[in-house]
């Protein structure tokens, strides 16, 4: 006969499932240690369109402006660089690093109607800006109302005469 042993707590297996899974995700996911700027969201946007231009704001903090590259390749935007360390190896041992290093890139994909080649970009405090000119004919345009003079007849609906 098999005798199976069963906890005092009928939850005990479960809180320790629940317990793994909390140990997983925070090595995976909250330990900055583990992120890479590879990552769909390694560089944090805002897009938003103004009447004039569409407009990229990347944050990338601690990188100089000759460590990015922006280039646009049909629709899509690419955004990478590298940031490397301020400080020499040889300046002691680490004892916590949560600032990421290394290379980083960021792909968008950009609406119809924009002229890329009359973009410009302009960097300050840690902040790329990105302006892409609309389109003449992809920008909003206001239609004049003129007011009738009230001799003309009202339509009248496809097949009722």
């Amino acid at each position: 006969m098999t005798l199976i042993r069963r906890s005092a707590a009928p939850f005990g297996d479960l809180l320790s499932l629940r317990q793994a899974m909390d140990h997983l995700f925070e090595e995976s996911l909250v330990n900055p240690r583990t992120w890479s700027w590879g990552e769909p969201h390694g560089v944090a946007l805002d897009v938003y369109a103004t009447d004039e231009d569409l407009v990229v704001e990347a944050n990338l903090p601690g990188v100089k402006p000759e460590e990015v590259e922006i280039t646009v390749e049909g629709n899509t935007l690419t955004i990478a660089g590298e940031k490397r360390s301020s400080r020499d190896e040889d300046e002691g041992s680490t004892l916590l690093a949560e600032i990421r290093r290394g290379a980083f890139s960021r792909a968008l994909a950009l609406p119809a109607g924009l002229e890329p080649d009359r973009a410009t970009a302009t960097f300050e405090d840690g902040v790329l800006t990105l302006r892409i000119p609309k389109a003449e004919q992809a920008k909003a345009r206001q239609i004049e109302i003129t007011p009738g003079d009230g001799q003309h007849e009202p339509p009248v609906p496809v097949g009722t005469r």
